[in-house]
């Protein structure tokens, strides 16, 4: 459930008026609600109640720094894949005892700085980044913590480009292979193995895949303690859908309830990856839309929103909702909602059924809180948009919109150019 709802026909954030936030910061921008973020974290963290865990936020999803610190005064953790990532991670005050450092191509500097701030563990992805880890480890009179990711070769049923569990995907060992990485991995000496890791998607929306994927990474975990490897954490990654249309995900307490006979008496800590399951209906993007067109074969909505604010539907086809702010009577149209980005893939949907709209009035695209502004760009030299994060009847920009000047901080024009 979030908090983004009308009352007497004006869309509110918690208490707070959408329209009222969009005069005052402009748009287009993000606006967020603490109380939906924490309603999700606790979801996740009461569903496993029963079950020793460890929820470490995806934050390649939205990676806001108040966002991050609201998970960590939680008691959540962070999934992150870059050395910047983790700079944000513990700029936000999370944890370093629980973050896992994941990717398929950590380099050198990111893992000597992984191991500075004496992160929980890496997930390993191929022998030679084992090898990698264990090299730079020894250089600094380290042991570095590991878990294997392992791919199962399991289906998750979502978008192929949301999808990494098979074995043509770039991520993780395969299953067949994961004996002879891991005894490798024991064999090394400034390497320590303490756990085992999988991830086979996003947006996953059903909890078959999930259930067969731990039922393959278990019966490894068997073989192991045969072989003297006895893993202290079981992290089954991430990957629970939201809605953003018509989709019916599990909750984190249907999740719960169809892995926990499997792992409850597994004697390890159970590590969750959610992100999109966190954030992403708590986050909204509030456009304000510009001129209508009828071309000869459709009509267009023109916004101030725009590709580069959200790229999801250019890029993976997406759904997201878009709705008034404010409601009224109005007649029916079918329309695509397109940016000012000089792309004929500049759009946030196409052949919609909406209600007709006004130039100067506000649409919220909704279910935009994860994998929004986290993948924004600066494409056709446009500013990137600001984050609001409401709590209560209160809202705060906990980011400031970019200016001009923004755009080329950090280049310069040569003395030749002069």
């Amino acid at each position: 459930m979030h908090e983004f709802q009308y009352r007497q026909n004006e869309l509110y954030c918690e208490d707070v008026p959408v329209k009222t936030i969009a005069k005052e910061v402009g748009t287009p921008f993000y606006l967020y609600s603490a109380k939906t973020l924490l309603n999700h974290y606790r979801a996740y963290d009461s569903a496993f109640a029963s079950i020793p865990h460890i929820i470490t936020f995806a934050m390649k999803a939205n990676s806001n720094l108040a966002i991050l610190r609201l998970f960590a005064r939680e008691g959540g953790g962070a999934d992150i894949v870059s050395a910047g990532e983790l700079y944000r991670a513990l700029q936000a005050g999370v944890d370093p005892q629980k973050i896992n450092f994941a990717g398929v191509g950590k380099t050198a500097e990111e893992i000597r700085y992984a191991l500075e701030s004496n992160i929980l563990m890496f997930n390993v992805e191929s022998s030679q980044e084992l090898r990698k880890i264990d090299e730079v480890a020894g250089r600094m009179k380290k042991k570095a913590r590991v878990a294997l990711r392992v791919n199962p070769n399991v289906d998750p049923k979502t978008h192929p480009y949301i999808s990494t569990g098979l074995k043509k995907h770039k991520f993780g060992i395969s299953i067949d292979k994961a004996l002879e990485e891991y005894k490798l991995a024991a064999s090394l000496k400034h390497i320590e193995v303490v756990g085992i890791h999988q991830h086979i998607g996003s947006q996953l929306t059903e909890t078959a895949p999930y259930v067969d994927a731990l039922r393959r990474l278990l019966g490894l975990v068997e073989e192991l303690k045969k072989l003297g490897i006895d893993v202290q954490y079981v992290n089954i990654g991430g990957g629970l859908g939201i809605t953003y249309d018509d989709e019916t995900p599990p909750l984190p307490k249907e999740l719960a309830t169809a892995i926990g006979p499997l792992v409850k008496d597994l004697k390890c800590i159970l590590i969750m990856e959610p992100g999109r399951a966190l954030v992403g209906n708590a986050g909204i993007l509030v456009t304000k839309v510009l001129y209508t067109k009828e071309g000869d074969a459709k009509k267009f909505v023109i916004v101030d929103a725009a590709m580069n604010d959200l790229i999801r539907p250019s890029f993976y086809g997406a759904f997201h909702l878009i709705q008034p702010v404010i409601r009224r009577e109005r007649k029916p149209i079918t329309a695509d909602v397109v940016g000012p980005i000089c792309e004929s893939a500049d759009f946030l949907a196409k052949d919609r059924e909406m209600e007709e709209c006004l130039p100067e009035e506000y649409l919220a695209v909704m279910s935009a809180g994860a994998y929004g502004f986290a993948m924004a760009s600066n494409y056709n030299a446009r500013p990137r948009v600001p984050e609001i994060l409401v709590n209560g009847d209160r809202y705060f920009t906990v980011r400031d919109r970019e200016t001009h000047a923004d755009l080329i901080k950090g280049e310069h024009i040569p003395d030749f150019l002069k």
